[in-house]
């Protein structure tokens, strides 16, 4: 059998692998998963291969997780954010157009490292956050989903604010599918988008179901927050790899 994207089978086991755990923590925190599926697939093939198809996966465990969240979503910030990263988008990938490989790499690790910082640091919004603040933080959103990582922006504005954890979840889980409806015709456009991407997410599709169902139901029995730092510190790790091998091979 083929491998998509000419992957060895050394490197399929281990983004299966990959793909399996990051699922596990989208279904328990309800964020992580695109990151650290393209931080881990960086490390062993082209930065962009599995952007479309962390896309394609997202769309499916938010239909799997639905049930029993969508009471909870606040569409007000949804709607502002979808505006933000509707424009924020095609300059992204205008942007990506003109990066190499390894250009790309660098550029992933270093918003990696920003993202993680910030998530890190616990900062708090002193005032309500209106319309313009999410519509911002939407534009960012959609400059970084051009590498398939618009979420660790808004999960990390979300975090800043006195969200209750039903509303900050439900309210992720409902903005991803939209900004990734929305991103698939553009990345199909930027050449982003064909068979071997197709072929891999239905390889990935078995791990995604099986990690996103165990996260669901908390098969992890670790708090919650010191969960998430993990999370935050592994993307860090993964991040200064991908710059390790960027530098060095």
């Amino acid at each position: 059998m083929t491998l998509p994207f000419d992957l060895d089978p050394a490197a399929a086991a281990f983004l299966a692998a990959a793909v399996f755990g990051s699922a596990l923590v989208r279904g328990y925190c309800g964020f992580g998963f695109s990151a650290l599926v393209i931080a881990a697939a960086a490390l062993v093939t082209h930065p962009l291969h599995f952007v479309a198809v962390v896309i394609l996966c997202e769309i499916v465990m938010t239909v799997q997780a639905w049930r029993g969240l969508s009471f909870a979503v606040d569409w007000r910030r949804v709607g502002f954010l979808m505006l933000g990263a509707g424009l924020g988008l095609p300059f992204g990938l205008w942007a990506l157009g003109e990066l190499s490989a390894d250009w790309v790499r660098i550029t992933m690790s270093a918003y990696l490292l920003i993202m993680c910082a910030i998530l890190l640091a616990g900062w708090r919004f002193r005032a309500a956050v209106g319309a313009l603040g999410h519509f911002g933080v939407g534009l960012i959103s959609g400059l970084a989903n051009a590498v398939g990582m618009g979420g660790l922006p808004v999960a990390a504005f979300f975090a800043a604010q006195p969200i209750a954890a039903a509303v900050f979840r439900a309210t992720l889980v409902a903005y991803f599918p939209l900004l990734d409806l929305y991103s698939g015709p553009l990345y199909w456009y930027s050449g982003m988008l064909y068979w071997d991407t197709l072929w891999a997410s239905a390889l990935a599709l078995p791990f995604v179901f099986a990690g996103n169902y165990l996260g669901g139901r908390h098969f992890l029995k670790s708090d919650p927050q010191s969960f998430k730092r993990f999370i935050i510190y592994l993307l860090a790790l993964l991040s200064l790899l991908i710059l390790g091998r960027t530098v060095l091979i």
